[in-house]
Parts: C-alpha cells; sequence; structure tokens
C-alpha cells in the first residue's frame, strides 16, 4: 500500500511536465520540429532531462512499473528529437544516395574484387571449358536447357532469342518479364549478402555457381559465331545487373570478413560492427536491381540495333563507375 502511495505522489508531482513534453513531441511528431514555437523548441531539452531524472529515480526506488514504462517511451521519443539528426524522410534518401551509398562501396574494395573474382572466375572457367568441349554445357545445366539456348540450337533460333520483331512489343509481357528477372536477381542478391556470416564460403559459392551458368551459356552463343550478338544484348541490363551481384557479394564479403577475423571483439560484435556497411551496400544493390530489371524487360526486348545496345552498356559502365569512386567533396552535415 505504501509503495503504491509513494508511486501517486512521485507522478502526482511530475506529471505536468511529462504531459507537457509528452504533448511537444506529439505535435513534433505529426508536424515536424519546424511546427514547434519558439517556447516549446526552449523547453524540450529541458523537459527532456527531468524526464531522464524521473526516470532514473523511478528505477532507484523501484517504483511502479507502469510508471518506470510510460518515461523509458517518453525518454526515448525525446531522446530523437533533442540528439537525432532532424531530417525528413526525403533528405534521408537524398543523404543515402548522395554519401552513404557511395561511401560504403568505395569503403570495400577489398571485398568487391574478392567478389568480382569469384563471380567473373566462374563466367571464364565455364565459358573456356565448354568451348572446349561442350559436353560441359550439360555438366553445369543438367536438364535445364535454357529455353532451348543449348549447344543443340540452331544459328536463326538463337538470333530470335536476342532480337525481337518492332512491331511487336508486348508490353504487358516484357513488364511481367522484368518483375520476374527482378526477383530471380534480388533473390540471388539477398543470398550472396544473407550468406556471408558463414565466413563468405556460402557466398563465394554461390557467385561462383552464378558466373558458371552464365559463362557456360555465353560459350554456346560464341561458339555459333554470335558473340558479338549476345554481348550487346547481355550487357544493355548486364552491366548494371552482374555490377549489382558483385556488390551484394561484397557485401557478404564484409560480414563474412568481420566474422572471420574479429580481432580483439568477439564474433558477433564485430559481425554488429560491420553490419551497417554491408547492409548500406545491399540495400542499394536493390536500387540497381530494379534498374536492369527495367531495361532488361524493356530497352532490351525493343531495342534490336547492337551498336546502341553497346552504347547504353558502356555509358551505365562509366557513370556507376563515376558515381562510386570518383573522388567528391564531402557533403557538409
Amino acid at each position: 500500500m505504501s509503495d503504491m502511495l509513494k508511486s501517486y505522489r512521485f507522478r502526482e508531482e511530475r506529471e505536468a511536465d511529462w504531459r507537457k513534453l509528452d504533448l511537444i513531441l506529439t505535435r513534433a511528431e505529426n508536424s515536424g520540429v519546424k511546427g514547434l514555437s519558439d517556447d516549446e523548441m526552449t523547453a524540450l531539452p529541458r523537459l527532456y532531462r527531468q524526464a531522464v531524472s524521473s526516470l532514473s529515480v523511478a528505477k532507484s526506488i523501484s517504483l511502479d512499473q507502469n510508471v518506470i514504462v510510460y518515461l523509458e517511451s517518453l525518454c526515448t521519443r525525446a531522446y530523437f528529437f533533442v540528439y537525432g539528426a532532424r531530417t525528413t524522410l526525403g533528405e534521408r534518401i537524398v543523404d543515402f544516395l548522395r554519401r552513404g551509398w557511395p561511401q560504403a562501396v568505395r569503403g570495400a574494395v577489398g571485398p568487391t574484387l574478392l567478389s568480382f573474382l569469384f563471380f567473373f572466375g566462374g563466367i571464364g572457367l565455364a565459358f573456356f571449358l565448354c568451348l572446349q568441349d561442350m559436353d560441359w554445357f550439360w555438366t553445369f545445366h543438367g536438364e535445364n536447357m535454357m529455353d532451348g539456348r543449348n549447344p543443340d540450337a540452331t544459328v536463326e533460333y538463337l538470333l530470335s532469342t536476342i532480337y525481337t520483331d518492332p512491331n511487336d512489343h508486348g508490353q504487358s509481357e516484357l513488364a511481367a518479364f522484368a518483375s520476374t528477372l527482378f526477383n530471380n536477381n534480388a533473390q540471388i542478391s539477398l543470398f550472396a549478402f544473407a550468406l556471408g556470416f558463414a565466413f563468405g564460403v556460402p557466398t563465394a559459392w554461390l557467385l561462383l555457381y552464378n558466373g558458371v551458368s552464365l559463362g557456360s551459356m555465353y560459350a554456346v552463343f560464341w561458339q555459333k559465331g554470335l558473340g558479338y550478338e549476345f554481348t550487346g544484348w547481355l550487357m544493355i541490363h548486364g552491366v548494371t545487373e552482374l555490377f549489382a551481384i558483385t556488390l551484394a557479394g561484397a557485401a557478404g564479403f564484409v560480414i563474412g570478413g568481420a566474422v572471420a577475423f574479429p580481432g580483439q571483439k568477439t564474433r558477433i560484435a564485430s559481425a554488429r560492427a560491420s553490419g551497417k556497411e554491408a547492409a548500406t551496400i545491399a540495400m542499394g544493390c536493390v536500387i540497381m536491381l530494379i534498374i536492369a530489371a527495367l531495361l532488361e524487360g524493356f530497352g532490351r526486348q525493343m531495342i534490336n540495333s547492337d551498336a546502341v545496345r553497346y552504347v547504353i552498356a558502356v555509358t551505365s559502365l562509366v557513370l556507376w563507375c563515376g558515381y562510386f569512386y570518383l573522388p567528391r567533396a564531402e557533403q557538409r552535415v
């Protein structure tokens, strides 16, 4: 009974200030900090410190748990307005694209090179093995005949898969195709990133496996004398898509390296410390895959000119490399 009375008096003496802080926070959450008056802005830090002090006292004397929970919530809300970055969602997105994402990619050059090695190493390995003996194609793909794009296909059929009738664009089918491709490539990138915690081994295997699949199909077109045409068809979207998968693999290796070589930290603490950088890279990869899916589902199917395809591929490569790796002045925050 005495504890209940103690809690009641404690709350009665301070509740007016808590309610005032709650009211200011609610207004700020609904209208933004700019919606607060000068008096409210001045009172906010003072009321926050009083609430923190009240929470500390409440815990030390074991007051009613409901009071403690209420104060914890109130203090947490106030903390982000007193000490947090006062930015809108749009400003955060702009900051991510302008500074956060490219900085994270530039900080992971080593993992990116390692990811590139496994992915494009798989492409090169399968390509040269298949050129030496096309039986390797069936070893890599088994019953998966790549929709007829296999060593038994004719040149005419293979050409029909990389050029479309300009009078029959099939917009709805292209949209569905783009969606399917995005889902497939997003899954590959997600797994390449998420599986990195296992010392990066599953990430390396996934990159190698998908590289082998692409390299063996490339060899089919090359053997039929269609290497130039297939490269243009592939790279109009492939520059962006393969870059995204490589960066997703790099994010997985960032986590894997932190787990494998934690230094003075525990493995969990080391992975947690590297997680923000890796997650930033992985989130950016989603943007790249959306762009790649649009290029693949629409641009690649509608553009039959090899020259235009190569121009788009080279332009996209220059733009991505410039965006990620060219030095730039740091934005002031």
